[in-house]
């Protein structure tokens, strides 16, 4: 029997009234889908911090990106930039007008490792980027093989986007299909 996702998310943020370092905290998704897993944040950063109208992401490490994600009671718009933002990162935007950089912990990534990298991400004297924390020593970034080895020192692959821009309509389908099929080969999280 299915079990329900689980409706918190696990985040981790700089302490209030604290200047944050390079980045306000971390989150580590349960999927890559953000159809299911960012109406899971927004519900948690909504009560903390204000409703969430806006994200950005890279979409190297997302399958696809909607332009429009529901969320109880709103929509969030989504956007993505390939090379002025880091690609494990989200920036959250808010109407106050406020703003959250936070490092996404890759949804495969052992609970220690996480639990490490949350903390990291989140402290206030940390200077590191977000792919900075993740190659430093832990060996979470990875050049795509056959055998989906994880090795230190080695890099991301780009994961293009269905949403990505396109010079033609087949480009952004072929694209879309290449997601699909890697996003089937990403291990689940247990």
């Amino acid at each position: 029997m299915p079990t329900a996702p689980d409706p918190t998310a696990r985040l981790s943020f700089t302490p209030s009234g604290v200047r944050p370092g390079r980045l306000d905290g971390a989150w580590w998704p349960r999927s890559r889908d953000l159809l299911l897993e960012l109406p899971v944040l927004a519900a948690d950063i909504d009560q903390r911090w204000g409703r969430i109208t806006r994200i950005t992401l890279n979409p190297a490490q997302w399958p696809v990106i909607p332009r429009r994600i529901p969320v109880a009671g709103h929509t969030v718009h989504a956007g993505w930039f390939t090379t002025e933002q880091d690609e494990h990162t989200i920036a959250v935007f808010s109407y106050a007008p406020r703003r959250l950089n936070l490092l996404v912990v890759p949804p495969e990534t052992a609970a220690v490792d996480a639990a490490r990298l949350m903390a990291e991400a989140a402290d206030p004297a940390s200077t590191a980027s977000a792919s900075g924390l993740l190659s430093v020593g832990s060996g979470l970034l990875s050049v795509e093989t056959g055998g989906g080895a994880r090795g230190p020192g080695s890099r991301s692959v780009f994961l293009p986007s269905a949403v990505a821009p396109s010079a033609d309509d087949g480009e952004a389908g072929r694209r879309a299909d290449v997601a699909r099929g890697r996003a089937a080969s990403w291990p689940v999280p247990a």
